[in-house]
């Protein structure tokens, strides 16, 4: 890995990483802070994909000399790793394990992208943010020593909220004072506690608790 690595970036929250469109992307692993991929509309108009995490493979999702599909920007202060863009040829030849565990990254971050569609398109606005609320304090707290006893780091605004879900702003104010006066979640000071797991994986009618599996390292 230190052999295909080129340099490491940073960049402040709300920075470009990838913009829509761009032809020389190369390859990322997110070592530190929050970021997520999206696409627009030629209004304005915003979706966003996936939430990134520490440990996320970015960039697999272009193809080979394509423009990029997607954007993706910072939710926070991050720091990444930068790969040449032939690497995943270099790993799957040079190292077949690590090569698995990129291919592995990219299963699961498109099994993420599933739910979203599923949230999107059949969920209601209660059952959407209870999903996204829930996978994502399982995905930050995986990353954390206390395993989210006191809480995960949680830079989302609504707008992010709305934005991955496919909701209003208003919308998504309301279900989220809703659900917090139901004593399932709380969010301050840019934390998020969760206050009842089990009802709100009932209530996003979840396969599981949402739990992560354990994922290889990159």
């Amino acid at each position: 890995m230190q052999s295909l690595k080129r340099r490491e970036r940073s960049l402040d929250a709300g920075g470009a990483l990838i913009h829509e469109g761009q032809t020389d992307a190369p390859l990322y692993t997110l070592q530190q802070g929050w970021a997520f991929r999206y696409k627009t509309l030629s209004d304005g108009r915003r979706q966003i994909l996936n939430f990134l995490l520490p440990g996320d493979f970015i960039g697999v999702q272009q193809k080979m000399g394509d423009a990029a599909a997607h954007g993706v920007e910072t939710l926070t202060a991050a720091r990444f790793c930068v790969f040449q863009r032939d690497a995943l040829w270099e790993l799957h030849r040079r190292s077949p394990l690590m090569g698995f565990n990129v291919t592995w990254l990219t299963a699961h971050e498109e099994s993420m992208v599933d739910d979203t569609l599923l949230s999107v398109g059949r969920r209601s606005a209660e059952e959407r943010i209870a999903s996204m609320l829930i996978l994502l304090f399982k995905r930050a707290a995986a990353l954390q020593a206390d395993a989210g006893a006191g809480g995960v780091a949680f830079p989302l605004t609504q707008q992010h909220i709305a934005d991955g879900l496919g909701l209003s702003l208003v919308h998504t104010n309301k279900t989220l004072r809703k659900l917090e006066r139901r004593g399932l979640h709380h969010i301050a000071d840019g934390r998020l506690h969760l206050r009842d797991v089990k009802a709100l994986a009932r209530l996003a009618d979840l396969w599981g608790d949402g739990r992560p599996p354990q994922r290889p390292l990159v």
